[in-house]
């Protein structure tokens, strides 16, 4: 299969780029580096064919669907909601206008399929559990608006039989080579950051709110299964990706300090605007549809990232002849 991964060098376009070699595929991945690294697909540089550029700009589109690109996995995306929240253009260019342009380009190449990185924070605050695809999407942010419009647009191109696509909603991702440094980090690896470095983690709210944290080899597993299955199951679906459990804030910390042998010391600050108190997916859809289960638990995943995190400084250190530099204060989202 000849792929296009956007935003591969990001953390799970990584992932997906890596597995994607790993199985023979032929990958592109399309990248402008803004959030993502290229040390991040360092160890299949060779065998990838890596186009830096932003999918604002349709030359840079058409580039990445050039060849005969069977399947276009879409991840690229500022995601950020605080971010969104302070520059709401720059959210809705990079993930809207951005999507439509590659959804054109793919469907003058004939792509066969794409498969759209969409969130679960499409689904609001509303206090419904489990959130079920066929809720009314209420996004309380910009990051969160866009979202869904770049996955209403993908489905609308599939149902209108112009190019094959489906939406995944991610809940949460966590796993290696998330990076907890900028304003904007996910919590899990600053709260990893926090107990390698013996730093304090920030805390925003009570930690009575809860998340399905998902580990990125079961996203990933998602995102093949998208883009394998018939058409006549998957394209024309938005698709929930978790790992169908809820764990609060606190209890990440508590699983953080079990897999590391280490304190985490968070300190607590007000609620930030755009968050949501409670996240868990329904997994009915995404078994049906996809066939998909999580494999990998949360505190499975959690060990896995913190031995990447420890073998991650321990290289840096090497590289630098001196021991990890402590970090100032994190922030937890």
């Amino acid at each position: 299969m000849r792929c296009l991964v956007t935003g591969g060098a990001g953390f799970i376009g990584s992932h997906l780029a890596h597995y994607l070699v790993e199985q023979g595929h032929e990958v592109r991945v399309v990248d402008n580096l803004s959030t993502g690294h290229r040390r991040n697909l360092s160890e299949i540089a060779d065998r990838i064919d890596f186009v830096e550029g932003d999918l604002r700009d349709p030359a840079v589109c058409e580039r990445g669907v050039a060849d005969g690109v069977e399947v276009a996995f879409h991840l690229a995306a500022i995601g950020s909601v605080p971010r969104s929240l302070v520059d709401t253009w720059g959210s809705h260019d990079a993930n809207v206008n951005a999507t439509v342009r590659l959804l054109e380009a793919c469907r003058a190449a004939k792509v066969r399929r794409v498969v759209y990185s969409s969130s679960s924070s499409v689904y609001g605050d509303t206090p419904t559990l489990p959130k079920v695809e066929s809720m009314e999407p209420l996004p309380r942010s910009p990051y969160a608006a866009s979202k869904l419009s770049g996955e209403q647009y993908t489905l609308a191109y599939a149902r209108g039989g112009l190019v094959e696509g489906v939406a995944l909603r991610y809940f949460n991702v966590f796993g290696p080579r998330q990076d907890p440094s900028g304003p904007y980090a996910a919590v899990v690896p600053l709260f990893m950051s926090a107990a390698l470095r013996g730093t304090t983690a920030l805390l925003f709210g009570d930690g009575g709110q809860t998340r399905d944290f998902t580990y990125v080899a079961n996203v990933v597993r998602a995102n093949v299964l998208a883009a394998t299955e018939p058409a006549e199951r998957v394209s024309g679906w938005a698709v929930n990706v978790g790992a169908g459990g809820r764990t609060s804030l606190l209890e990440l910390v508590a699983m953080v300090e079990r897999v590391s042998g280490r304190k985490v010391a968070v300190e607590h600050r007000p609620p930030r605007g755009g968050d949501v108190r409670d996240s868990l997916a329904s997994m009915e859809r995404a078994k049906t549809v996809l066939g998909y289960a999580p494999e990998i638990g949360v505190e499975d995943g959690l060990r896995r990232t913190w031995e990447w995190t420890v073998a991650s400084a321990d290289s840096a250190a090497g590289a630098a002849g001196a021991a990890p530099r402590p970090a100032t204060t994190t922030a937890a989202r």
